[in-house]
């Protein structure tokens, strides 16, 4: 089986522990081509950044790797207010915790049943950026 790069125009990398940006940067470049990799502490700059793209017409992130505990507005209050907005375009979102606690998988399994976009949650460390955190295509060989 070969994994075909996948090309994406944008991906936002939202977290505060840069640890875990390094890592996902790092798993990405084998499997994605983007030029458009932004980086942000806290929801609430990534968000900023989103709104400022929607308004000047510029690429919306396809794929988010989104950290649930930050400072400032979390992952989970960022999934809220861009489930509010009207986006034509599916976005993969990729929630990400160190958390063990049952009730983040729980919250995640309700954003999923309500959200347009894709929500996928993994668990920190990081290992591994797998193709359906990307949406890629899997070809026999």
């Amino acid at each position: 089986m070969c994994i075909l790069m996948k090309k994406i125009s944008s991906i936002f990398i939202v977290d505060d522990d840069p640890i875990t940006v390094f890592g996902i940067r790092k798993m990405l470049k084998p499997v994605a081509l983007c030029d458009d990799v932004q980086i942000f502490q806290n929801g609430k700059e990534a968000l900023d950044a989103l709104l400022k793209r929607m308004d000047s017409g510029g690429d919306i992130p396809e794929v988010i790797f989104l950290d649930i505990n930050m400072p400032i507005m979390d992952g989970w209050d960022f999934l809220e207010e861009i489930m509010d907005l009207e986006l034509k375009e599916k976005i993969i979102i990729n929630m990400i915790t160190s958390s063990i606690d049952p009730l983040d998988h729980q919250k995640w399994n309700e954003a999923k049943a309500k959200c347009l976009h894709i929500l996928n949650f993994k668990n920190k460390p990081i290992f591994k950026i797998e193709p359906t955190d990307l949406d890629c295509i899997h070809l026999a060989s």
